[in-house]
């Protein structure tokens, strides 16, 4: 019962990303449908159509699909920063142990296919693309597992999205250091100093979400006009955020006897409406829920439905939608490049450097997952499909026929990963009732 109630948390959260990924998927396939059919006209005018606000002092004016990616994805990746920061307090990479099984794994997921990229790349101008085959794909990523069914072990399942989140952390890393470009130091300043004082006010012990969202405007609006991409700033303020609760459950749940004793000893009116005495009683109670609850994990809560379901498949519509038709604007090299580092990079880097570490002693392996569980998985982290279009949206932003060439393998990559991956996890994981959810 115990350890129903604990993993209960993370089960919901396979859930909501395996939905996730399934819309990914669906939202993807629009996108291509729609940019190579007839309409494909309208794909385009919609997402390059300029919308936002222009003064004499000021202006801010972005097409649609720029939006979505500066701005919806600046959420996704706030979102992102209270995963990692909750992981690291208390989660699994809150210690050198538990942290040492994922990291190996992100290690190989991302060294390897960088360097396979580099060594195959012959073409100076696409060079940049080395970051793109990265990152890991959670919510893709889940959802085949999810279609394995009780095959999977929830350990299984636990080291996928910790590696995955170990990988966001150095892609995050890799955008803000290596394709930032011409940064405006003054406003990189005023937002750092922004920062600054919400971390020091939540290291005191206040926090507003009020505050917090005012400020995290302000701070996004400096860093998309400072030349830092602006989704970084949306990790930052994820760290402003405290995981402490004010009170303890025992606390609570005495308040909350007391509380619902004193709303059956009110008045109880005959219309649908309460007393003031009930009233007086609900109002302290949200004051109580508000000190029980820890403000990371209610804000990642309240997020994770809207990234899951709306922003994520928002972003795989205005991004996927490739024209396969114009064959003579497509860079195949580049293309089968990021195909190739996607499938095998991650493939053979993963399990070669987690069954090496093994061996080794450096790590301890679930002993419920197998070494084919291993290569299963590292066969599902190729699935690179939201991270890898984001920077390659980064790293070829002069030029749409690289971004285009890139989408294309990372979207032939990212399938055959998948369906690779689905393959060997079912040839090596038998049904288990104990991994019934």
């Amino acid at each position: 019962m115990i350890q129903k109630v604990f993993i209960s948390p993370f089960q919901r959260f396979v859930k909501i990303e395996s939905l996730s990924g399934i819309l990914l998927f669906c939202a993807a396939v629009i996108a291509i449908i729609w940019a190579n059919s007839p309409f494909s006209e309208s794909y385009a005018d919609l997402w390059n159509y300029k919308i936002g606000i222009s003064s004499e002092k000021f202006s801010l004016q972005k097409p649609l699909l720029l939006w979505v990616n500066d701005g919806f994805m600046a959420v996704f990746f706030f979102l992102i920063g209270l995963e990692i920061k909750r992981e690291l307090l208390i989660g699994e990479l809150n210690s050198v142990k538990k942290m040492a099984f994922p990291f190996v794994a992100a290690l190989g997921g991302m060294l390897i296919p960088m360097t396979v990229f580099i060594i195959l790349n012959k073409n100076p101008e696409t060079a940049n693309g080395w970051g793109i085959p990265m990152a890991t794909d959670i919510a893709f990523s889940l959802a085949v597992l999810k279609l394995l069914g009780n095959r999977i072990p929830l350990s299984l399942k636990i080291f996928l999205t910790a590696f995955a989140i170990v990988d966001d952390i150095g892609a995050v890393l890799v955008i803000a250091i290596f394709y930032t470009h011409n940064i405006a130091v003054d406003m990189i300043l005023i937002a750092t100093a922004l920062l600054a004082l919400l971390y020091y006010l939540s290291y005191k012990g206040f926090y507003s979400k009020y505050l917090l969202f005012g400020v995290g405007v302000i701070v996004w609006v400096l860093f998309l006009k400072s030349g830092v991409h602006p989704t970084i700033a949306g990790i930052l303020l994820a760290f402003a955020v405290p995981i402490r609760q004010r009170i303890d459950t025992g606390t609570f749940v005495s308040n909350l006897g007391s509380i619902t004793e004193k709303i059956q000893q009110g008045v109880i009116k005959s219309e649908p409406i309460l007393s003031k005495e009930q009233i007086a009683e609900i109002d302290n109670l949200e004051e109580w829920t508000d000190k029980f609850q820890s403000p990371l994990q209610h804000l990642e809560h309240k997020l994770h439905d809207w990234v899951a379901y709306f922003i994520i498949p928002i972003f795989a519509l205005a991004n996927a939608g490739v024209s396969l038709s114009s064959g003579s604007g497509i860079d195949t090299a580049l293309a089968v490049n990021i195909t190739l580092c996607l499938i095998f990079g991650n493939s053979i880097g993963i399990s070669t450097l987690v069954l090496l570490s093994k061996k080794l002693g450096i790590i301890e392996v679930p002993e419920d997952i197998n070494n084919g569980q291993i290569l299963g998985v590292a066969c599902l982290a190729g699935i690179g499909f939201t991270m890898a279009i984001f920077v390659a949206s980064l790293a070829f932003a002069d030029s749409p026929v690289y971004i285009d060439s890139a989408k294309i393998g990372i979207l032939t990559g990212s399938m055959l990963s998948a369906i690779l991956g689905y393959i060997v996890l079912r040839i090596t994981s038998k049904p288990n009732l104990k991994n019934d959810e």
